[in-house]
């Protein structure tokens, strides 16, 4: 088939990969224009398009694909299906319809749990056992298309959202090949998502990453879990801001403030609203991250306190 692929992320990457190692021919990918990005706020190249370009693919990178110039270019192609993995762009109705058999989206969970932008977040953070892949048809409305292919995910209780992230990504690929085989052996069946059991996995926000020590031990462990590797979780410590990678919730009760640091030698142990959270690995500002074990070789912040001020 003649296949357009839409996407811009990492998350995107292995799925065009596996249509550029497949039979199928990829005749042109979208995606977003490049950003600034560093200190220097120079202009990024994404991963998709760094991909297309080292296999000589014809990259667009429209603001919004709604021009008519930008409709017309897309017709161009004569294709038969269009592959869209974290474009970022919402398609309206005109270019979906441009190719012959529309088009498909890989989307980060199983639907109809989790439509929108955060979805292996989200899924960490409310503490869902499994999530997965669903690979389904796009509409104009968000993720509401007919599922046609699923793959399951389970949930560890130590995974972060950038471990799922990287074995979600790898699954998709695989099920995309999977899909396109049985479009084209006309076996492909089409499931209507049941509108009842929807929902929404918001974009994350910065504001998301301060660490309320009222919530029970689990609910921050979710928390730092489900914000790694963006925005990461935070806490606020002698009036500096100490970044959370990860952490694990353990049992316990004392009578102390929440935020307290334990009296542990080899451990950070924080006093949460229930129970207590573990610090596995952390970052101070202008440091690298590292693990807790190797910070309190040259700290000692027992019985010191985790404040929630905004900093």
């Amino acid at each position: 088939m003649r296949i357009i692929f839409a996407g811009t992320p990492e998350f995107a990457v292995p799925a065009l990969q596996a249509l550029l190692d497949s039979e199928h021919e990829v005749v042109a990918v979208y995606t977003q224009p490049d950003r600034p990005s560093g200190r220097g706020r120079k202009l990024q190249i994404g991963p998709v398009k760094q991909l297309a370009l080292s296999y000589a693919i014809p990259v667009f990178q429209p603001d919004n694909l709604k021009s008519s110039s930008d409709v017309l270019q897309m017709q161009s192609f004569s294709a038969d299906l269009m592959v869209v993995v974290a474009y970022g762009l919402i398609l309206s109705q005109e270019v979906i319809e441009i190719p012959k058999l529309g088009c498909i989206n890989i989307h980060g969970s199983l639907l109809p749990r989790w439509r929108g932008a955060a979805p292996i977040n989200r899924a960490i953070i409310a503490g869902d056992a499994e999530t997965g892949i669903t690979i389904m048809r796009v509409v104009k409305k968000l993720d509401a298309g007919n599922m046609l292919y699923k793959i399951i995910c389970t949930i560890s209780a130590t995974d972060t959202a950038s471990d799922l992230h990287d074995r979600m990504m790898t699954m998709g690929a695989e099920g995309l090949l999977t899909v396109l085989d049985k479009i084209m052996d006309n076996t492909v069946e089409d499931e209507v998502q049941d509108e009842s059991l929807v929902t929404y996995a918001h974009k994350l926000d910065k504001s998301e990453s301060q660490l309320d020590w009222s919530l029970t031990a689990t609910e921050l462990a979710r928390k730092v879990r489900g914000l790694n590797a963006w925005p990461v979780a935070q806490a606020n410590l002698d009036g500096k801001v100490v970044r959370v990678w990860n952490a694990e919730a353990i049992s316990g009760s004392y009578e102390l403030p929440l935020g307290t640091i334990l009296n542990n030698s080899d451990h950070i142990d924080v006093i949460a609203g229930e129970g207590l959270l573990r610090l596995l690995e952390i970052q101070l500002p202008g440091k690298k991250r590292t693990l807790v074990s190797a910070f309190l070789n040259a700290y000692d912040v027992a019985g010191k306190q985790f404040t929630q001020d905004v900093l």
